[in-house]
């Protein structure tokens, strides 16, 4: 029995993460409802509102999801959109349909996450045009000649793409992204979004070490935590173990020079860094002052300290001399 031990813990510990995905999805749906910014599709996937979020942390999602946004579009702007965006970790996100609302689709756009996710996304995208809820999404879909592959953890079209695999298992990953059609010669954008955290450095190494060494023009763009070795961090490590949800990769959390340093000593030309206080003091004020009248914040401390433990780290391969280690607008 005790040799079964260690897979029955990982189990645990693999269903604790992907929990986190759903967790993820809660907190956007309510900041959305509660208009902080607009996403007409996460309700497809996430039916229910949920309780309310406390203000600080609706704060916290809009600089993710508006900090990420930037360098994202920063990316498709730079290669004219001549380009393909591969979402490791994907979760139920919803970035292909806003790059489609917007006109700014790269050539290909990939997810990839655990099969079980993968598995209810496509049933949720299968629901959908089943019930012909959406005309958006029927119409889209025929467009891009959809199909939805018998195993149920993908689906292919010519623009779209989502898989079903384990980002520890790079063999398998490097196969099926081949199988569907992407292009190591393009421009490639990664993002990874509270992904490789919860990954050993080892793993969450060899996987950016791949990239680096797979595509020669990539910039990957990583949002997770850092500052870890504070209090603060000590306290949101042990929220997490009570879940049973192991930060497997804290140790490369710990400033944003280590964050840093995973992607320079795995190859990557440059890399920069910014914790989401600062991401967040970048955008838009008069937006930031338009959310901040949303709801009232006794805590401001409480933000502050919050934001200072997510950052936005981003790393350039640039062999085409696109220009992409001065992405970041100004």
């Amino acid at each position: 029995m005790a040799s079964k031990q260690p897979f029955a813990d990982s189990d645990i510990a693999d269903e604790a993460v992907r929990a986190t995905c759903d967790d993820a999805s809660i907190c956007k749906r309510f900041a959305t409802s509660k208009g902080y910014w607009t996403d007409l599709y996460v309700q497809y996937f996430v039916r229910q509102v949920g309780e309310r979020k406390a203000p600080e942390i609706n704060r916290g999602y809009y600089g993710r999801v508006k900090g990420m946004n930037l360098l994202i579009d920063a990316f498709l702007k730079k290669t004219q959109c001549d380009c393909q965006v591969v979402n490791l970790g994907a979760g139920l996100d919803t970035t292909f349909w806003r790059l489609k609302d917007e006109n700014i689709m790269p050539k290909k756009f990939f997810e990839v996450d655990f099969p079980m996710i993968v598995a209810r996304k496509i049933h949720n995208i299968n629901a959908l045009l089943c019930c012909c809820v959406v005309m958006f999404f029927t119409v889209t879909f025929h467009l891009f000649n959809f199909v939805s592959l018998t195993d149920g953890h993908s689906l292919d079209s010519d623009r779209y793409c989502i898989i079903g695999a384990d980002l520890r298992d790079l063999p398998t990953l490097e196969e099926k992204l081949k199988k569907f059609q992407i292009n190591p010669e393009l421009p490639t954008l990664f993002l990874s979004e509270c992904v490789l955290v919860y990954m050993t450095p080892e793993q969450s190494s060899k996987l950016v070490h791949w990239v680096a060494d797979a595509f020669p023009t990539a910039m990957f763009i990583n949002y997770e935590q850092v500052n870890m070795n504070d209090r603060f961090g000590e306290i949101m490590i042990e929220n997490l173990q009570r879940r049973q949800c192991n930060l497997a990769g804290v140790d490369l959390c710990q400033s944003l020079d280590s964050q840093k340093e995973r992607f320079l000593s795995a190859g990557w030309e440059s890399a920069n860094a910014l914790d989401m206080m600062t991401v967040y003091n970048m955008l838009p004020q008069e937006d930031v002052a338009r959310i901040e009248c949303l709801e009232f914040l006794d805590e401001k401390e409480l933000l502050q300290q919050l934001l200072q433990h997510y950052c936005i780290c981003w790393a350039v391969k640039d062999k085409l001399n696109l220009g992409e280690a001065s992405i970041l607008p100004s």
